[in-house]
């Protein structure tokens, strides 16, 4: 059985795959915020699953701090792991390496232009930790759209919210299209990484796109909840004058394609979207 150190371990990921295979491994957490790191003995271990990151905060953080987090700290846990002999690193990044929203459809090897300090701090430390890789150190990186699930927090949690609310919302008709990728089907990738020891970047990512009104039909669909979903078009003029990121993520496209990924893996995806939803909702791993 291999052993497996995991940061970010309670995290919403973290859990998740904690949870689906702790019988598959034996799993080993450490926490940056709780724990001393110069305590930490990774001699043992076969595998870092590094899932801990300092993403976006309402009070924002300084580029300093996404560094130290992002960066030194990865930085620091693989030099540690390389040097104990650990067989390789798994790194959870973001598909915001290649930037924001886009009408070009991003793959493993779109050009990077990251426009936020969270996915210039993500990029650096894919570099560096590349610069560490070795026949004995695999490096593996993962990257993300939206990653959804049971206790998802953030932008899919306030959508939720508001579709409990209310029952006629002004989303009808946005014909975007945007990846998401639920927390089973990522984890069941990283799984698949960890058992064949495969090293190189990966995309992860549900099998097809949606458009924002599908993606608000499909959680009504899954609560059971009767939803009218309006096509206002001055709703949407309104929100990119008033509000342009909020314009972005709800009218703008954002559309990975993984089929290298899932190729070289051998890979399928457990989980349909429609299935992830309800699994999500319904508060099943």
């Amino acid at each position: 059985m291999k052993k497996l150190l995991i940061t970010g371990a309670s995290g919403f990921v973290g859990s998740y795959f904690v949870d689906k295979y702790k019988d598959s491994y034996e799993i080993k957490a450490f926490s940056f915020l709780k724990d001393d790191f110069g305590a930490l003995h990774v001699k043992d271990v076969d595998v870092v699953l590094h899932l801990s990151a300092l993403v976006h905060r309402k009070d924002g953080a300084s580029s300093e701090e996404y560094e130290r987090v992002n960066v030194t700290q990865t930085l620091e846990l693989a030099k540690k792991a390389k040097e104990s002999g650990v067989g390789q690193f798994i790194f959870m990044s973001t598909v915001k390496v290649y930037g924001e929203e886009s009408d070009e459809v991003y793959t493993e090897t779109f050009t990077y232009k990251p426009q936020d300090e969270y996915g210039k701090s993500k990029l650096k430390a894919e570099h560096e930790l590349q610069k560490l890789e070795t026949e004995n150190f695999k490096v593996s990186i993962v990257r993300t759209p939206i990653v959804y699930g049971y206790a998802v927090k953030a932008n899919m949690q306030n959508l939720i919210k508001l579709i409990d609310k209310m029952p006629i919302l002004p989303f009808g008709g946005i014909d975007n299209q945007r990846s998401f990728v639920y927390v089973g089907n990522l984890c069941a990738m990283v799984e698949c990484i960890i058992d064949k020891r495969q090293r190189g970047v990966f995309l992860a990512s549900d099998d097809a796109s949606m458009s924002t009104t599908r993606l608000i039909e499909l959680i009504a669909k899954a609560k059971k909840k009767k939803m009218y979903l309006l096509h206002v078009k001055m709703f949407g003029v309104l929100l990119k004058w008033f509000k342009p990121s909020l314009y972005r993520r709800l009218f703008c496209n954002l559309v990975v394609d993984n089929t290298w990924s899932k190729k070289v893996l051998d890979f399928k995806n457990p989980y349909t979207t429609e299935e992830g939803i309800s699994l999500m909702l319904n508060a099943e791993c």
